[in-house]
């Protein structure tokens, strides 16, 4: 049975090896320089670890799992010009090394890399690869319109915003698993548990990120602290905060958010996040789904299941 480093070093491997097209430069360099940058590499190590728990000879899903990492990384390249992010895993993003039209150009092509590379898969299971990978596609999509539609939209509540970081973050690492079972030949009731496992998971690990996001190191988080603040983002924090909140600080956060003053905003806000203990409200938010991810890969009867328990463990531990 490999072991956490063992499927780092595969999908490295992978990556470094990857042959891209020699030109137009402009068009594969942006696409180099993002798959080279580090990075956790946490849905294509999924889809390896969901594989072995049902067949320990991962061959079959390497072509799957470089492509689940080309499309998450083409979501990166459209979604920081959308967010205006000027850093991405500590360097900067790829519209701003560049202009905004070479990234949009430049992800569209991984996106459809990311079809061919799934399109590897043996030809009995294709179909339903190939199914799941564009319903969660769109998926992530319909995540990221209902983000952006938040910062415009006055009222939010946390039910809509559980469900669209459902949508953009979770089902992607939910389908990632249900990819790797279906490639390894798990039962239906198995891939249903693994991807639930995934679903429960993905919120868990998002809100650990929203947290992060306000609460981080600058130097291991390698984003800018604070720009889900800076953006208005109406995040778990910040909708939980307006929820325990009374007038008079409810009505500052919501000045803040809809200030384009930036000068001490960012620590204003955090001061507000910090009288209501929503650093804490978050951790009990994410270790409840965390909880129930456990409870639907405890169903699964397979005694390959440590690599990925233990990666569980560190995502929801880390500080970056």
């Amino acid at each position: 049975m490999k072991d956490l480093a063992q499927f780092s070093e595969i999908i490295e491997k992978e990556i470094v090896n990857f042959t891209y097209p020699k030109s137009p430069d402009l068009l594969y360099d942006p696409i180099r320089y993002i798959m080279g940058l580090p990075g956790k590499r946490i849905r294509p190590l999924l889809l390896l670890m969901s594989y072995q728990i049902f067949d320990e000879d991962v061959k079959r899903a390497i072509s799957p799992a470089i492509a689940i990492e080309h499309f998450h990384n083409f979501t990166l390249l459209h979604d920081d010009i959308m967010d205006n992010a000027p850093l991405r895993r500590g360097s900067p993003t790829v519209h701003k090394k560049w202009n905004s039209n070479i990234a949009i150009l430049s992800g569209d092509v991984m996106m459809i890399q990311a079809y061919q590379l799934l399109s590897e898969v043996d030809s009995n299971i294709l179909k339903e690869v190939l199914d799941i990978f564009s319903k969660t596609a769109i998926q992530v999509c319909e995540g990221q319109q209902w983000d952006m539609d938040f910062e415009m939209q006055e009222n939010v509540n946390l039910v809509e915003y559980m469900k669209m970081i459902e949508y953009k973050t979770a089902v992607l690492m939910a389908a990632s698993l249900q990819i790797g079972a279906i490639t390894a030949g798990a039962s239906n009731k198995d891939q249903a548990h693994i991807y639930e496992f995934g679903l429960n998971m993905g919120i868990a690990f998002q809100l650990k990120d929203d947290l992060l996001d306000v609460f981080g190191n600058p130097e291991a988080f390698g984003k800018q602290v604070g720009g889900d603040i800076m953006a208005n983002k109406k995040t778990f924090l910040y909708l939980k905060a307006l929820q325990l909140a009374d007038d008079i600080a409810k009505k500052q956060l919501q000045d803040y958010y809809t200030s384009e003053d930036s000068e001490g905003k960012i620590s204003a806000v955090k001061g507000i996040f910090k009288s209501f203990d929503i650093e804490k409200h978050t951790l009990d938010m994410m270790k409840a789904y965390y909880t129930k991810a456990i409870k639907h890969l405890d169903a699964i009867d397979s005694d390959n299941k440590a690599p990925l328990i233990g990666f569980s463990e560190k995502l929801m531990s880390r500080i970056s």
